[in-house]
């Protein structure tokens, strides 16, 4: 079976560490890149969320790897934070039968004083936003002297969100000598530039979308105003009643304008934008993946390395300019074989927009006709968040909060959620009928022998 992993001649604990995580066969990505990668040769990957690209970059850096030398020996630059934890956490589970990997993460939004810390014992692998990892270079903090593997994950947004500089920056502190991995959903003309500028011969690997088109359900809506969007998004959201869906918008500005609409109309909400405070972001990315939030209106930028499982619905409020990043978007409903629903709005003025996307997927779009608005109550979330003031550097695990809300508690685990640990915060989701029990034992009980404060989000 040619794509299996077994065929690449990866190290045995990587292999042993594939197979506990149930990885048998390569993704259409993995299987063209990875033997590159491990050629050593620089490589460009398009391919959307989902298609296996980040184990593709992470396999390649992992056996370039020499764990004796305690240097920066890889670079993972992303856009985002959440990306960027997401692509750590990705790593870390590859390498854990590798002993003494450090992955170190350094990102904007976040306090300088641990990650100064972090830097001064050292690491194998850093993984960061362009801003900050310039920000610890350039008070020398960071050598690349001995950088074997550079990796641009998500080069379109970053240049997106004007990194291109700060990118420039760093490449040039980089070892001539190296492999350089770029990965990008989209391919415009300043991406093609980036590449010629910083990789040495590169070999071109492109994946078409993992989804296939019959499990996405595409349906368009010729709607004039701002107000009749308004109008139809309401309609639309009351007649699939879906539990979890992403809003797109194309500016922070709409973002908000229609998280605020929606919120009047009773809908359960949140936003999502370049704007936000990083610990926002993270409570309203928690919220929404835990299911205690139903819709996400968010920009393009800012749900990039959205870690979200079955997404029932994709609205595009409006259309994106680029008919790619238009695929990319409704990729993330109907995952792994399930159905997906997308539903995109459009005005006289955008008719271009969509012929382009009628192109560029091969469909024959034609307007659909928009349901009457039922007379039912918007979708309400079963789940609700606590948040306990406690977290990974206070020793907190997933485990201990089970145990406190099951075994001393007496709370049915089914009624239990979602349990994220982060640094300094946990977050756990919990059905509305066990709330006000949960609450009280976290605030009255111990964990690790003392006692956390508590709260539930609104």
């Amino acid at each position: 079976m040619t794509n299996s992993f077994n065929t690449l001649g990866l190290r045995n604990e990587l292999l042993e560490t594939l197979d506990s995580l149930g990885y048998t066969e390569m993704t259409p990505i993995q299987q063209q890149a990875l033997p590159l990668v491990l050629q050593g040769k620089d490589v460009i990957g398009q391919g959307k969320t989902g298609s296996g690209k980040t184990a593709t970059f992470s396999l390649g850096l992992l056996s370039n790897l020499n764990v004796d030398r305690f240097r920066v020996q890889t670079l993972v630059l992303c856009p985002t934070r959440e990306l960027a934890d997401q692509v750590a956490k990705e790593i870390r589970t590859l390498a854990r039968g590798i002993h003494n990997i450090k992955v170190l993460t350094l990102c904007g939004g976040m306090p300088m004083g641990p990650q100064i810390g972090s830097l001064e014992h050292g690491a194998h692998i850093l993984v960061g936003t362009p801003g900050r990892i310039l920000d610890h270079m350039s008070k020398g903090r960071i050598s690349l002297a001995e950088l074997n593997t550079l990796v641009l994950d998500e080069a379109d947004r970053m240049l997106d969100m004007g990194f291109e500089e700060a990118i420039d920056t760093i490449i040039d502190a980089a070892p001539v000598k190296r492999q350089t991995l770029l990965f990008s959903a989209t391919f415009p003309d300043n991406i093609e530039s980036l590449a010629a500028k910083v990789m040495v011969a590169p070999e071109m690997v492109k994946v078409e979308s993992t989804h296939q088109k019959s499990t996405i359900e595409q349906r368009f809506y010729k709607v004039e105003s701002s107000e009749a969007r308004d109008d139809a998004l309401e309609a639309l959201l009351l007649t699939h009643k879906p539990e979890s869906s992403v809003v797109f918008c194309n500016t922070k500005k709409e973002v908000q304008n229609v998280a605020d609409e929606l919120s009047h109309r009773g809908f359960s909400v949140v936003e999502l934008h370049g704007d936000m405070e990083q610990r926002e972001r993270e409570q309203a990315l928690t919220m929404f993946a835990n299911k205690s939030i139903s819709i996400l209106v968010a920009t393009d930028v800012a749900a990039r390395g959205l870690d979200v499982d079955n997404l029932d619905a994709v609205f595009n409020f409006e259309l994106s300019r680029d008919p790619e990043v238009h695929v990319h978007r409704i990729g993330r409903t109907g995952r792994a074989g399930s159905k997906g629903m997308a539903f995109s709005f459009f005005n006289d003025k955008e008719e271009y927009r969509v012929a382009r996307i009628d192109e560029y997927m091969d469909i024959a779009i034609s307007p659909a006709e928009l349901p009457a608005k039922p007379v039912e109550r918007p979708f309400y979330p079963k789940m609700q968040t606590i948040q306990i003031l406690g977290g990974k550097k206070q020793k907190v695990r997933a485990g201990d909060i089970l145990g406190a809300l099951t075994k001393q508690a007496g709370l049915d685990g089914k009624k239990i959620g979602k349990i994220n640990i982060l640094a300094m915060v946990s977050y756990v989701a919990v059905e509305h009928d066990i709330v006000k029990a949960a609450l009280k034992q976290l605030q009255t009980g111990k964990m690790k022998g003392r006692s956390f404060k508590a709260r539930v989000m609104k």
